[in-house]
């Protein structure tokens, strides 16, 4: 009869405990949402009252007492009932969606992104969120990325992860597509960082690995679900894909570009920066070149990622640029593909040095084209690719 009360009591208890930590979620989620407050706002009325709980707790009149906020960061805030009641029915949607909140008070939040200036008060996750406390490091660069920015990415994406580092970066078109995709395929755990809501897939060419990444890795964001990628969030996502990392690694960007915009926050916070080098009369990576100029350390493979950070390299980490796979090739075609070097040749160029003819020479390109050992780039210029 004790036992039986005994076990009464301590499963009210924790059904106590369980709905005051739900409140507490949803009362972080709340103020998070109001409008126009944002992370600094947000943390600004936190430190002057002391929980998120307690701002909505008070009246309007009460919060307006605070200096260093702007009208237009109290005006959101001045219904905190609605506040709530937004904040539950978006609970209610995550889990009616498999993503989960992760508020900064709890332990799962990520603690290199704890550290930093005025964090995200929450997390969006749909995925494994242990994954946001492993060793990581983010591979960024050019949305329209060369062939070469492409395969390069891939590369360290998957060599990182065969050395069991977790790979982050914004699930956007080119380098951070393939930087995903090489992780995946290096059968690690990649983080995608998005600059929208958890269900809104951007660009809808990543479908597909927006899916793999939830289920191999994890999907972050610190918007609420039905947030659209509008082009103000994504320099503010940034900021997140380097305050998750120990370094980060750009493989291809302009001068101006997002990419530079991710390594200032991971200077401000203290981040390793590395570069990959392109070819020097290539527009897409100025960036890189004037980081290296600036002392980014220069990255040629995963190997050297690693071994700057000093992190546990515990897999095969090969070059950038390995050596081709070995192929079979019929004595004529192997001669014209020693005359293909890395930089781009013209097609009447190989005739002429080759002495084949324009149309035997067409069928040796395309087979080295099927082998994976060249690509045919605009104005039928030609180059050697690595395997």
């Amino acid at each position: 009869m004790l036992r039986a009360a005994f076990l009464f009591v301590a499963r009210a208890l924790s059904t106590r405990e369980y709905d005051s930590w739900m409140n507490t979620i949803r009362d972080w989620i709340g103020l998070s949402m109001a409008s126009g407050l944002g992370p600094a706002g947000f943390w600004h009325l936190v430190n002057s009252f002391g929980s998120p709980t307690s701002v909505l707790d008070l009246g309007y009149k009460d919060i307006s007492q605070v200096s260093g906020l702007r009208e237009a960061q109290l005006k959101g805030v001045r219904e905190t009932g609605k506040l709530r009641e937004a904040a539950s029915y978006e609970l209610e949607k995550l889990s009616c969606s498999a993503g989960q909140a992760v508020i900064l008070d709890d332990p799962c939040y990520p603690e290199l992104l704890r550290k930093c200036v005025n964090p995200p008060p929450v997390l969006y996750i749909k995925g494994k969120k242990e994954c946001l406390n492993t060793i990581a490091v983010a591979i960024v660069g050019s949305r329209a990325a060369t062939g070469y920015g492409r395969r390069t990415a891939f590369r360290l994406g998957r060599d990182l992860a065969t050395s069991r580092i977790t790979v982050v970066s914004g699930l956007a078109a080119g380098v951070d597509a393939e930087a995903h995709a090489g992780c995946l395929d290096g059968l690690g755990e990649t983080i995608g960082v998005l600059g929208c809501g958890l269900d809104v897939v951007y660009p809808r060419t990543n479908k597909n690995l927006y899916g793999k990444v939830a289920e191999c890795g994890a999907l972050v964001t610190e918007y609420c679900l039905g947030t659209k990628p509008e082009g103000f969030r994504f320099p503010a996502r940034n900021r997140i894909i380097a305050g998750l990392c120990y370094g980060v690694v750009v493989v291809e960007a302009a001068k101006k570009s997002g990419s530079l915009i991710t390594v200032q926050h991971a200077l401000d916070e203290g981040r390793d920066v590395f570069a990959v080098p392109g070819q020097v009369d290539s527009a897409k990576s100025n960036g890189t070149h004037w980081l290296l100029q600036q002392g980014a350390s220069l990255v040629v493979s995963a190997a050297d990622i690693v071994d700057s950070l000093g992190l546990d390299n515990s897999g095969p980490a090969g070059g950038v640029e390995s050596q081709e796979a070995e192929v079979q090739l019929d004595p004529e075609t192997g001669d014209l593909f020693a005359l293909i070097d890395h930089y781009p040749k013209q097609r009447n160029e190989l005739i002429e040095r080759s002495g084949i003819p324009p149309a035997k020479i067409s069928e040796h390109i395309l087979l080295l084209e099927l082998e994976g050992l060249i690509e045919i780039l605009p104005g039928d210029q030609i180059r050697r690719i690595s395997r």
